[in-house]
């Protein structure tokens, strides 16, 4: 009995999650919502990783790198839009912390970086996102991810849903 509460109560939690922050008190989400820009000790301690491993990447104005391998074709998604991606997120040492092949998800629901860095591509388009820790997990230390920790997404879009 106590193990269904509690499941009923997971689920109702999930739900109300889901709900808000799909919507904003306005209504359906707003495209423009994202403003946070990294502080400007995490932009000097990416800039100085761009520039020590030599890699030859774009200067985004809220802080983070990026990297356009291919652009893709047709319309870009926006924060509000849903999206399929193959993706492989690593430290800066080189190790994996996470990867997925035809993974869905809800821009709006994810780090600011990849609401932020996704939008650059149109489907069919691959990109690299270097994100200081404000725009990723910050100081919320994460399973395989100490906190603090500057990130690199490897990113293909396959579609937006």
């Amino acid at each position: 009995m106590i193990r269904t509460l509690k499941q009923y109560s997971l689920a109702g939690l999930s739900l109300i999650w889901l709900m808000s922050s799909c919507q904003s008190a306005d209504g359906p989400c707003d495209a423009t919502a994202v403003t946070i820009s990294a502080p400007q000790s995490e932009t000097t301690a990416l800039k100085q990783y761009i520039d020590s491993n030599h890699i030859k990447a774009t200067a985004d104005k809220r802080g983070f790198y990026y990297t356009i391998q291919s652009p893709g074709s047709g319309a870009k998604p926006t924060v509000c839009d849903n999206v399929t991606v193959n993706y492989k997120g690593q430290l800066t040492n080189g190790s994996t912390f996470d990867s997925g092949d035809d993974v869905s998800f809800g821009l709006n629901q994810l780090i600011v970086g990849w609401q932020e860095g996704i939008p650059l591509v149109a489907p069919g388009g691959s990109l690299t996102l270097y994100l200081p820790p404000s725009l990723a997990y910050g100081s919320q230390e994460q399973s395989g991810i100490p906190a603090n920790s500057i990130l690199i997404f490897k990113i293909d879009l396959i579609k937006i849903n």
